[in-house]
């Protein structure tokens, strides 16, 4: 708090002790009042003209001489003419939205550690969780497989899930889960689902909140990655499965693509994906002071 910020505080603050002595039916005076709580009437004036900085041991000798809870002599932000008390009555009025752009800038500006938790994007096979766990081990925070939270919260598989609730319940429970943990969770690397960014409250709520970061890949490179998890279903009985899978990646880049940072998993290693996401984090996604200015940021020579 600077000195005009201050000034502005001591003055509501002495205005607040004034009017509670001077109430009707209480009606005590300086000199009383400096006696009944210790202080000398000088001081007890230079108080009430908010030229006196008191302790908070002190206020509260004041409080109780005037049979008062301690707070109600502290000002609230309507009371502070401050330029700090009307910063805080605008906050008070912020739409959550709001409150998340002016948190980021406001860590940007004075150096803090952004605490948001980092999002991988991404279709099934760009190397979520192999780099996901990678780039956790790095920086030091824990890995989170989204998936593997929904599973947890409905007490059945995926696949039962879609079979027995259809996919309007998934995201029903996509989206409560979701707000559970961003409201509650340190920082954290979530692998999130592949169909997430097709919930536009649901990705919304992501790129508000977290860093994104979109593991794009070839069609073929998304193919070969499954198999090689030893997972052949998308592809039995289905001769047509990379069309689907070429008509999905290019329905969802669109969406995708609205990632901070978008990292080419096709033109990279593992290791070197992480080591560009973590030169890149400081840099290429750091919170945007404008909102109308934010959108895909690409590292130099990705595609």
């Amino acid at each position: 708090m600077n000195e005009h910020e201050k000034d502005g505080f001591l003055v509501a603050m002495g205005q607040r002790i004034r009017s509670l002595r001077t109430a009707a039916g209480r009606n005590i005076s300086i000199q009383q009042l400096a006696q009944r709580s210790a202080i000398s009437p000088r001081f007890l004036s230079e108080i009430e003209a908010g030229r006196g900085n008191i302790s908070i041991a002190r206020l509260a000798q004041i409080a109780g001489a005037l049979g008062q809870p301690l707070a109600s002599l502290i000002p609230e932000a309507t009371d502070d003419t401050s330029l700090r008390g009307r910063v805080l009555k605008l906050v008070d009025n912020c739409q959550p939205d709001k409150l998340e752009e002016l948190y980021a800038w406001l860590s940007e500006s004075n150096s803090e550690p952004d605490p948001r938790s980092i999002a991988l994007v991404g279709v099934r096979g760009a190397g979520k969780s192999t780099i996901g766990k990678l780039l956790a081990s790095r920086l030091g925070i824990p890995f989170i497989e989204f998936d593997a939270m929904i599973e947890n919260a409905a007490g059945i598989s995926l696949v039962e899930l879609f079979a027995l609730h259809g996919e309007s319940y998934y995201r029903k429970l996509e989206k409560e889960v979701l707000s559970k943990f961003l409201a509650h969770s340190p920082r954290t690397v979530l692998a999130t689902g592949g169909s997430l960014v097709t919930d536009m409250e649901t990705w919304g709520a992501v790129k508000r909140q977290c860093r994104t970061i979109w593991l794009k890949a070839r069609a073929k490179d998304h193919w070969n990655r499954v198999v090689a998890q030893g997972d052949m279903r998308p592809m039995v009985n289905n001769p047509s499965a990379m069309d689907e899978l070429r008509g999905l990646l290019r329905s969802r880049t669109p969406l995708y693509a609205e990632a901070e940072l978008v990292i080419d998993t096709s033109k990279h290693t593992v290791g070197k994906s992480v080591e560009i996401i973590v030169k890149q984090l400081d840099q290429a996604i750091r919170p945007v002071r404008d909102p109308a200015a934010k959108g895909r940021r690409r590292v130099k020579g990705q595609g």
